[in-house]
């Protein structure tokens, strides 16, 4: 419980480098609240409104190694993408009551920042503040670039969108769909299936429910695969490479469903890479760091905002109150538990 006095802070606690992670991977204490008084130059003391759970923080808490991003410390507070208000300030650039992102926010209710790391939102942010963890954060931006940069859709061709009602899914399907692409999203549940329908999906089908995923992605898209975008990996990033069409492009997101395997004997192995060869398919996979900060990110933001203030593009939130919780929001994401974009309300 934090007071005027002392702050929240979710800590990494060990290392799992196999296996899946668990409430004992996080340690959730309090500690002293930091001051203006200890402010450094061009430091700014935050009040965290919004942090993103995402699946790459499981790569964070390996441990043996880093991962494309560099491992969480232990004993030091785990952080991620941000959203804050700035309680006080000091820098020329930023000032008290000033709403910022932050691509590395520690998990701590109040935290002192470099405001090198920080971006301030437009004024009047408060009220929408969330959207840019959700609609407008990395999640969304990946699908974008993973999209546009390496997908090169084409009006008429045909999309497969793995864990389609997840985070980077919802908002591949709806931009496939406005670019003029017959969307074929998957997910694990009837309800994740409803919502992937209502976004725009011509049709989708739950993965847990089929006993064979080469036949029910023939089934769903007869005319082959021009588009795979892949969150999962493993088996069913198989069966998609077995319905390419000639000229596919694959783009790897993400493979969540072999996160957690034990060991390299208990990595799904795939069979139908030599589909990606006889197809001449491309495949490649998508780190959306080197496009901060690029005339990516301004045609983003200017596409994605317009489809959202004209309503026309909607996103699923799985909102977790209380950073307290935020661990447990982690592990939802390996079990399914989440529907929609994890964030969490601090």
């Amino acid at each position: 419980m934090t007071s005027a006095r002392s702050i929240t802070r979710v800590l990494a606690n060990k290392y799992s480098p196999s296996g899946a992670p668990s409430l004992d991977n996080f340690k959730v204490m309090s500690a002293p609240a930091p001051t203006k008084d200890s402010l450094k130059e061009n430091q700014v003391l935050v009040r965290s409104l919004y942090l993103s759970v995402d699946p790459y923080q499981r790569g964070r808490l390996i441990g043996t190694t880093n991962s494309y991003v560099p491992r969480y410390e232990l004993n030091k507070p785990i952080s991620n993408h941000g959203v804050a208000v700035v309680e006080a300030s000091a820098s020329a650039d930023v000032a008290e009551g000033d709403i910022v992102y932050i691509r590395g926010a520690p998990w701590e209710t109040k935290s002192v920042v470099d405001v090198a790391a920080v971006r301030k939102l437009p004024t009047g942010t408060i009220d929408n503040a969330r959207d840019f963890v959700t609609v407008f954060g990395m999640p969304s931006f990946t699908a974008f670039v993973g999209l546009t940069t390496i997908g090169k859709p084409k009006a008429g061709e045909t999309i497969l969108v793995s864990s389609a009602s997840g985070a980077v899914g919802q908002i591949v399907v709806q931009l496939a769909k406005a670019r003029g692409l017959r969307v074929v999203g998957v997910a694990g549940s009837e309800d994740k299936i409803e919502l992937v329908k209502s976004i725009g999906a011509d049709t989708a089908f739950n993965y847990k429910t089929s006993d064979n995923f080469v036949a029910s992605i023939k089934q769903a898209a007869p005319e082959g695969i021009d588009i795979y975008f892949d969150n999962v990996g493993g088996e069913f990033l198989d069966a998609a490479l077995a319905n390419i069409n000639t000229g596919a492009r694959i783009v790897s997101c993400g493979m969540i469903s072999q996160y957690n395997a034990k060991s390299a004997d208990e990595a799904y192995g795939l069979k139908n890479t030599f589909n990606i060869l006889t197809k001449t398919a491309t495949f490649q996979g998508i780190l959306v760091g080197k496009y901060y900060g690029t005339p990516t990110e301004d045609e983003f933001m200017a596409e994605v905002g317009k489809l959202y203030k004209e309503g026309k593009l909607q996103y699923r939130i799985d909102e977790t109150t209380g950073l307290e919780n935020a661990p447990q929001a982690i592990l939802n994401l390996f079990d399914g538990k989440n529907f929609g974009k994890s964030v969490v309300k601090v």
